[in-house]
Order: structure tokens, then C-alpha cells, then sequence
């Protein structure tokens, strides 16, 4: 059995965990992800993704276990999930010829020794002058409805941009696999080790 688990419900961070070549298993926890009132944007994704991944902690009690949680932030303000084809429109349309940031939550929850570690990563994306038939024809396309943002870099959000800009694309999909990958160093598990190890 696999000592590494994935909190997360996310195929994308499935894929992304899979390059690591690391076995795992995966569980979606369900937690409460609602902002409090005053959270900073790092503070939220902080507090989320170590909740994630201690919401399983009972569950699996000698195991790694990641965490991971992801905000946009746009002229201040924290945007959610759009939930529905028109409030991702309007966010698209928002970000035409804009700047957005993401802050990516990430934590590490050794369950055997009740250690953990959590960090967050930030990313930019720079997005082209969009049009609206553009906008309509990517959110009927993709679907981005479940996504921060309102669009999913790992498939065709990627025509949305002009640039990107930080240490590790991956964080922008919603799991940073460098910082990742020195947070699993640091608690025993290489992945470049013998099998893992």
C-alpha cells in the first residue's frame, strides 16, 4: 500500500502527481471552502489546504498526505469557481488584456509524526485583448465552470494568454510540483530515489 495520498477530488492534480512516478491513492475530503471574514488571500489557501489534507489524517495515520488549494486574485478581490457559463463570461471579459494572480496553497501532512509543512506559490498570467466571440466559443468549448479563473490551463485556456510569468507552470494547473518535490525530499520520500523511496 501506497504511504502517499492525494486530498483532492482533482483529475488534473491527479495528472500532474502521476509525472512523479510515485504510487499514491487518492480521496477527496470534503471540507468547507468558504473565505472567513478578513482572511488575506494567503491565509485562506494556507488554512485550505492543510485542512484537506487533515480532514484525512484518521483515516491514513502513517502516511504522506498533500494538500493543495487555489484562489484568483483580480483588482483585489478573491474570485471563486464561476458555477455557471455566464459568471465565467463575465469574468473572462474582466480579464481582457489584464493581469491575474493565483496563489496556490500546499501542504505536506506527515500523519506518523504529526509534522507538517505548508507554503504557497504564486503565478501570473497576462491575458491577450479577448473578444467576446472568443470569450463565448472557450467557455462553450471548455466548460471552465469548476476552475478558478474561469479557465483551465491544461487545455485550450492556454490560447487565452499572452504571457505567463512565475517559477513553476504547474502551480498555475493547481498543484506546484517543484516545491512539491522538495517538501517530499525533506520528509524521507525522493522521488528520484530507488523505487520512490
Amino acid at each position: 500500500m501506497s504511504r502517499l495520498v492525494l486530498a483532492s477530488g482533482s483529475p488534473f492534480r491527479r495528472q500532474l502527481l502521476d509525472r512523479l512516478g510515485l504510487p499514491y491513492i487518492w480521496v477527496s475530503p470534503d471540507i468547507d471552502e468558504t473565505p472567513r471574514a478578513g482572511e488575506s488571500p494567503e491565509a485562506l489557501v494556507h488554512r485550505l489546504a492543510l485542512s484537506k489534507a487533515s480532514r484525512l489524517a484518521a483515516t491514513y495515520p502513517a502516511h504522506l498526505i498533500i494538500g493543495s488549494d487555489q484562489v484568483a486574485l483580480f483588482e483585489g478581490a478573491i474570485l471563486g469557481k464561476p458555477g455557471d457559463a455566464a459568471t465565467a463570461r463575465s469574468q473572462l471579459a474582466r480579464f481582457s488584456g489584464q493581469r491575474v494572480r493565483f496563489l496556490t496553497g500546499l501542504a505536506l501532512l506527515d500523519t506518523a509524526s504529526g509534522r507538517h509543512q505548508v507554503c504557497h506559490e504564486r503565478f501570473e498570467v497576462v491575458f491577450r485583448d479577448l473578444s467576446e466571440a472568443e470569450i463565448a466559443a472557450y467557455v462553450e468549448r471548455e466548460q471552465p465552470l469548476d476552475s478558478a479563473g474561469s479557465f483551465r490551463m491544461e487545455g485550450l485556456g492556454i490560447a487565452l494568454f499572452e504571457k505567463l510569468e512565475g517559477d513553476d507552470p504547474n502551480t498555475l494547473i493547481g498543484l506546484p510540483l517543484i516545491r512539491l518535490c522538495t517538501l517530499l525530499r525533506e520528509a524521507g520520500l525522493d522521488p528520484l530515489g530507488p523505487q520512490g523511496s
